[in-house]
């Protein structure tokens, strides 16, 4: 990996596409995940490459539902593989969720290397790499429809993060409750989903992290409060708002 001065203006974003790039060397990552990383990281720049108050609240919430599940499932692909591997499998222990690996660009070969990714990085268990447990959702037609039947397809609440729209649209229609992780606001997975986080990956997952474990401290009606006091329509809207008065800010200086 390149060395990045810890002074570089740009040193957390070099370092995180320095993740990415090892993991598209390793197999991880995929040259789309590549591209879509640089789309999102367009949207943190108008941001400010920070998680805004109103992203802090979806993480609450987000959490909260986690908590509250009968069978939270944390859905990973390449890219989050590739950059938060540790941060899953510590949220998975907070929350009590099962990890699935769920590809859009789907082979065995790299659904096994992402499995052993995070087994390395902590993991007990990972689902989604046994064919005798695959099912298939007919509403999804792209290599994501294949689930495994212990965890998303049986799972009530599933956390998506860095997703696609066709997926979270199915979930939702198979009554499950989704939670995704999207740096726009605009796009059909943050419309979609019940809670959207817009917010960069490596910082709320982290952040997750810390609010399970001050949520575990709470009664379960406190969680509750949590999740029903929350409006996913509004708080994107809202965040459209932060990103219009930054881009003005800007503009101005």
């Amino acid at each position: 990996m390149t060395e990045i001065e810890s002074d570089h203006p740009r040193a957390e974003s070099l370092r995180v596409r320095e993740k990415l790039v090892n993991g598209f060397e390793k197999g991880l990552v995929v040259p789309e995940g590549l591209s879509a990383h640089g789309r999102g990281e367009a949207f943190d720049y108008i941001l400010g490459e920070e998680t805004s108050n109103l992203a802090r609240k979806a993480i609450e919430t987000a959490t909260a539902t986690l908590l509250e599940a009968e069978n939270p499932v944390i859905s990973v692909n390449g890219n989050t593989a590739a950059l938060v591997p540790g941060e899953v499998v510590e949220l998975a222990g907070e929350v009590g969720a099962k990890i699935e690996v769920n590809l859009f660009h789907r082979s065995p070969e790299r659904e096994k290397l992402i499995a052993e990714h995070l087994i390395s990085h902590g993991a007990s268990e990972v689902l989604g790499v046994e064919e005798e447990f695959a099912a298939r959702i007919p509403e999804i037609h792209s290599d994501r429809r294949k689930v495994d039947e212990r965890g998303i397809k049986a799972a009530d609440v599933v956390l998506v993060p860095l997703e696609d729209g066709d997926r979270t649209e199915a979930l939702k229609e198979l009554g499950k409750t989704v939670i995704a992780i999207d740096l726009n606001p605009m796009s059909r997975t943050a419309q979609a989903a019940d809670v959207t986080i817009v917010d960069n990956i490596v910082r709320s997952l982290p952040l997750m992290i810390k609010e399970a474990r001050d949520l575990s401290e709470v009664s379960s009606n406190k969680r509750e409060g949590a999740v029903w006091g929350f409006d996913n329509e509004q708080n994107l809207g809202s965040t459209i708002n932060l990103m219009l008065g930054r881009l003005e800010e800007l503009s101005q200086t």
